[in-house]
């Protein structure tokens, strides 16, 4: 075996001999340098603040498996939406959770139109004109079996659902909801919505199409969230996409788009950062990410043990969204971040 020998000095081309002069630390070396040539930049304006509803007053509860995340009643959710809307934060995305009591295997409550969502969504308005209100039409908040649409026979049956949640979505615009954002990728949902709030005068609610909703494992703080984690049997594969496709995420997104949708979404978010560079490049288009319950509860763990600086990780990945291509994030993290970027 031969002795590994020790290069000579001379013979080793200087650095700028090996770069041809060009040195890249050039504009790293300062804070005002680094900050002059930075190419992605987070704004408080690319933050959606998801939030959790529960029945009657005066509630408060924090979700086990979401450090610092709650569920709110009415009322103090108009208090949060003050909150954001003081710290700039320009829309709520609201999600509820619902007595058993009123759950069934069709999701009729979501046709209530005094349902929690569109409770909080009238209160909200009328407290705090001025930020927007994002609702979701989903049937899985007000199913007792955990599923996105109707279930018949062991089968989600797409068009019954179809109807049902476009009708949803105009009880949700009649109660002042700015964006709708279906999130249960039945085949023809946003035609159909787009159909029902133009053909009832609500031309002017967008659509914000979970176009590209993928059967993940990253849900799971999400549905204990809105009470459906002890309820699903079997899975949503027949209805969310397969993570190992991104062809197949393009086709969704191309149809939600033909169909009428305004702006275009990728759940969950960090795995999918190359679908999100994918449908910005291909669609241009307004295009989000939800930074997803389990992503926030891995931070969160990780923070809480030490192993990990908590805020440092929170923008980084954040800031990961910005880069990829995002207009704006759906994140958990709202209130913290636009805390920070307050005093930067």
């Amino acid at each position: 075996m031969n002795k590994l020998t020790r290069a000579k000095p001379e013979a080793i081309r200087s650095v700028d001999e090996i770069t041809a002069g060009r040195r890249l630390r050039r504009m790293r070396k300062a804070d005002w340098s680094r900050r002059l040539v930075q190419e992605s930049h987070l704004r408080v304006d690319d933050l959606i603040w998801p939030i959790f509803l529960i029945e009657g007053k005066k509630r408060q509860e924090e979700i086990a498996a979401m450090p610092g995340v709650f569920r709110y009643s009415v009322d103090l959710a108009v208090l949060q939406a003050e909150r954001a809307a003081k710290l700039g934060i320009p829309a709520l995305a609201t999600f509820p959770n619902i007595d058993m009591s009123r759950r069934d295997a069709r999701g009729s409550a979501i046709l209530d139109p005094d349902n929690l969502i569109n409770q909080a969504t009238r209160a909200i308005k009328e407290a705090v004109p001025g930020i927007g209100v994002i609702t979701d039409v989903a049937l899985d908040p007000f199913t007792n079996h955990g599923h996105d649409g109707i279930l018949s026979e062991g089968v989600i049956v797409n068009d019954e659902t179809v109807a049902q949640i476009a009708e949803a979505a105009v009880l949700q615009a009649a109660a002042g909801s700015d964006v709708i954002a279906p999130s249960d990728m039945m085949d023809g949902r946003i035609g159909a919505i787009r159909d029902a709030l133009d053909g009832n005068g609500f031309q002017d609610v967008a659509i914000m199409s979970y176009a590209t909703k993928f059967a993940s494992a990253f849900y799971g703080p999400y549905r204990e969230a809105i009470g459906t984690g002890g309820l699903l049997k079997g899975d949503k594969k027949t209805y969310y996409i397969d993570p190992a496709n991104t062809d197949e995420a393009l086709r969704e997104t191309e149809q939600d788009l033909a169909e009428g949708a305004d702006m275009v979404m990728v759940k969950p978010g960090l795995p999918y950062l190359d679908i999100v560079r994918r449908l910005k490049d291909s669609f241009a288009v307004p295009t989000f990410a939800y930074q997803v319950s389990g992503e926030y509860a891995m931070i969160k763990a990780a923070a809480a043990n030490g192993w990990l600086d908590g805020d440092r990780a929170m923008m980084e990945s954040l800031l990961a969204f910005k880069r990829a291509g995002c207009d704006g994030i759906l994140t958990y993290f709202a209130l913290e971040a636009a805390e920070i970027l307050a005093v930067r």
